[in-house]
């Protein structure tokens, strides 16, 4: 699952990152999905230690990289609507 699921990020930080808008986006979700990751994180460290917290660390900085493509996208789409 983590393994489908963390494949899935790159192609939404690629669109992100040329769309230039956070049109369709829900940054809610992508939150909570980063409550998730670190809730697996925390399990895996405090519980059964293995590899597969560093998916878990991936698919996180994945997430957080397209949060912060959001807020860039709406500073973007700011700047053009006053245009």
């Amino acid at each position: 699952m983590l393994v489908c699921f963390g494949a899935a990020w790159p192609f939404s930080i690629y669109k992100s990152w040329t769309a230039r808008s956070c049109a369709g986006k829900s940054v809610i979700f992508l939150y909570i999905v980063v409550i998730g990751y670190l809730s697996g994180i925390t399990h895996k460290i405090l519980y059964s230690y293995d590899g597969v917290v560093y998916l878990y660390g991936l698919n996180l900085l994945m997430v957080l990289t397209d949060i912060g493509l959001f807020y860039r996208n709406r500073v973007l789409m700011r700047i053009a609507a006053g245009a």
